[in-house]
């Protein structure tokens, strides 16, 4: 059908006097009407990307539906723990922890040893141990978990809490968590601030670093919350089998994970936290990089999961009604959960309780949760809380900087991260000594991380209209990309100067900034057009007209991290969009279907790199400004790079030198690749990363570290 629309699009067609408008899925100034089904093209990569994520919770809440007696849940839950052991895992060993205290303040009723620890070698921890006052043997401990607050426990609504807790009677063990308070993971100590930002973007910044390299940034922070239970475990003070973890927002998260895989929690009140993942990407989307799993509802975890998995221990959730954690989702979580604990036994160890307020703790939660711990680590009194006095910030300083990277020198997650990747970097230089067999094992291992989807046929596609230019004519298309989505796209066509219409080689051209960036009158795409190539500029999904609008609060990272959730990428779909494109300009009438190229510039490099190795029916390939590598990015502390360009877990089997390899014998030309930074790699990086590709590629790869003539480029590649 294809074939017969484009014939009728080579009659003349007069020029317009209106202003172009090149959009395609909006009605635009032109005064075209705004397209009902295409309304919400900024969001269109989201609602494709939760619905990949829904559809393995699907598959997820109809296990849970056939669960029936005690022994399906205990099933389920042996199964739950396996699967948390696989996304946060592999655990470190347990290393000395060589605790010591810093500093002692005696206050009215209580004390306070500041202490500092080793999760893990050289990984230090720092905290507050809060004891009561005339405090004797063996008694309950609560591990205090913090959100995402730059001073960690020492803000006042978190000490509230862990006050109203001593003074009831509890040792309180509080702790910064990685990003924050003492623990910043990119301290500038000449600024005295974090190179990459606040808390999120410092869990965000490691945490891609974690991806790529197959591993979680959870998994320090439950491992952090492990050791300080072994640390409180080594406390006279402390009921080994007495033993309770609270937090809220960032501690509500980590208070989870904590009590969902340490078996010695006797108690876990989560706070602020909890909802479902379903719910929570309706609303705010995914959040930080320990908030996510990878391949998380993929593997059927969900936030009940994390709670169920405890069944029947006693187990609070607490909620508000106005949180931005969605109250929808906390209530139908908390009913799913309902049912574990009823099965299981003890429906009474299990509750919520919520408050009619925004994200926060409120006296009315805070009491219950009081209550909880009371009645379960069995230290009965009153639940009232009281108003204290609070220590400053200066007096809950653990290190003498204030600082453990300053003070103690200490590994971050970087640094350990780094380390652990080294093995899988060893491991790609020996595949890469024969690459007769490694570059096979490297596609396929590219097409299984990043999820890619061979296209397959699916709706025509939609034509939008189109301009006359000088000598060509700009058409316009919607085209129908995976699940409901459409990629945009515009298509060059030069003007035929014979009756007979003929066929013309053809250039997918694809552009980080979308379609229109070089599409203008005299732009590069013309110069193509005129030098007889037929040019197909799509806005990949994420790109262009697509691009997602994320608002105050959400992060640019969400649809990567949204994507790896169900095992895909953002890269790896529009690798298929790609393939996509290539098979519309296939079904032209006026393209060779054999001599189609494509050029990628900037950030959708990689995605075409990806569909270029995947598909041979590429016959070239031009990267300009693209990504040369994952693992510079990894073995760097600071980059800056489009999440949406990255795989998760990519360097377990392949890196981006792997594919550009594949693709020989054909041609591909590299004009100014780019470093972990965004910026021009210099010719060292370019030999240490893409030195075998030069050798195995000989004549077939050209590099050009200086701005050079795209046209000649193309046509080199094209072998014009």
């Amino acid at each position: 059908m294809i074939k017969k629309i484009c014939m009728i699009l080579l009659l003349p067609v007069a020029a317009t006097s209106a202003a172009e408008n090149l959009t395609v899925l909006g009605g635009g100034s032109d005064g075209g009407p705004q397209w009902i089904d295409w309304s919400d093209p900024g969001l269109m990569l989201v609602h494709h990307l939760n619905d990949l994520t829904r559809q393995c919770l699907t598959a997820r809440e109809a296990e849970i539906a056939e669960l029936q007696t005690a022994q399906d849940w205990q099933q389920r839950q042996a199964k739950v723990r396996r699967r948390l052991d696989e996304i946060l895992g592999p655990w470190p060993d347990r290393s000395p922890l060589n605790a010591r205290v810093t500093g002692v303040i005696q206050k009215d009723g209580y004390r306070v040893e500041k202490i500092v620890f080793q999760s893990m070698p050289n990984f230090f921890v720092t905290g507050a141990l809060f004891i009561p006052e005339g405090h004797s043997g063996r008694g309950p401990a609560i591990l205090d978990v913090i959100g995402h607050s730059a001073q960690a426990f020492r803000r006042d609504l978190y000490q509230n809490v862990i006050l109203n807790l001593v003074h009831k009677g509890f040792v309180v063990f509080a702790i910064d968590p990685l990003g924050q308070g003492e623990r910043l993971q990119y301290f500038d100590a000449e600024s005295g601030k974090s190179t990459v930002g606040g808390s999120t973007r410092e869990h965000s910044h490691a945490g891609i670093q974690c991806f790529l390299s197959g591993r979680s940034i959870a998994r320090y922070f439950t491992w952090d919350g492990i050791r300080a239970i072994d640390y409180l475990l080594s406390r006279p003070e402390v009921d080994p089998q007495r033993i309770g973890v609270t937090g809220l927002s960032g501690g509500g998260t980590q208070s989870s994970y904590i009590g969902a895989v340490d078996p010695r929690v006797a108690a876990v009140a989560p706070t602020g936290f909890i909802t479902s993942i379903s719910r929570l990407l309706g609303s705010i989307g995914p959040q930080d990089a320990e908030q996510v799993f990878y391949r998380g509802p993929l593997l059927g975890i969900d936030h009940a999961d994390l709670l169920e998995v405890r069944a029947p221990k006693p187990t609070l959730q607490v909620t508000t009604t106005r949180d931005f954690f969605s109250i929808q989702g906390a209530r139908e979580t908390a009913a799913e959960v309902r049912q574990a604990f009823e099965v299981l036994g003890h429906p009474e160890h299990f509750d919520q309780v919520e408050d009619d307020y925004e994200h926060g703790f409120t006296k009315q939660n805070n009491e219950a949760t009081y209550a909880f711990f009371q009645r379960f680590l069995q230290l009965p009194g009153s639940a009232e809380e009281t108003a204290y006095p609070f220590l400053t910030e200066a007096e809950l300083t653990v290190t003498e900087t204030g600082q453990v990277s300053t003070a103690l020198n200490s590994e971050t997650v970087f640094t350990i991260n780094r380390r652990e990747t080294q093995p899988l970097r060893k491991q790609l230089d020996e595949g890469r000594q024969d690459l007769a067999q490694h570059l096979p094992q490297a596609v396929a291992a590219a097409k299984r991380l990043s999820g890619f989807r061979t296209p397959q046929s699916t709706a025509a596609p939609v034509f939008r209209g189109q301009y006359q230019r000088d000598g060509y004519r700009v058409e316009k298309w919607g085209l129908p990309g995976e699940g409901q989505t459409v990629i945009p796209t515009l298509v060059f066509v030069p003007d035929e100067t014979a009756a007979q219409a003929i066929e013309r080689p053809a250039i997918i051209y694809a552009h980080d900034q979308g379609k229109t960036a070089d599409a203008d009158v005299g732009g590069a795409i013309e110069q193509l057009v005129h030098s007889g190539y037929i040019v197909a500029a799509p806005d990949l999904l994420g790109y262009g007209e697509t691009r997602y609008r994320f608002t105050r609060g959400h992060a640019p990272v969400q649809p990567f991290f949204n994507a790896l959730m169900s095992g895909r990428s953002v890269a790896g779909i529009n690798a298929g969009d790609a393939v996509r494109v290539l098979k519309f300009l296939q079904d032209r009438d006026d393209v060779k279907p054999d001599q189609i190229g494509a050029v990628a510039v900037g950030d959708v490099g990689p995605a075409l790199l990806h569909a270029a190795a995947f598909e041979s029916s590429i016959q070239w390939l031009v990267l300009e400004e693209s990504l040369m590598d994952y693992q510079s990015v990894v073995m760097h502390p600071l980059y800056d790079v489009n999440a949406n360009s990255l795989v998760a877990a990519a360097l377990t089997a392949y890196d981006l030198p792997d594919l550009l390899a594949s693709v020989a014998p054909r041609r591909v030309a590299v004009l100014q690749p780019s470093n972990h930074l965004g910026t021009a790699a210099n010719k060292d990086a370019i030999t240490a990363s893409l030195g075998f590709v030069q050798r195995h590629s000989k004549d077939q790869l050209r590099i050009e570290t200086q701005a050079s003539d795209l046209e000649q480029l193309v046509n080199w590649c094209a072998q014009r």
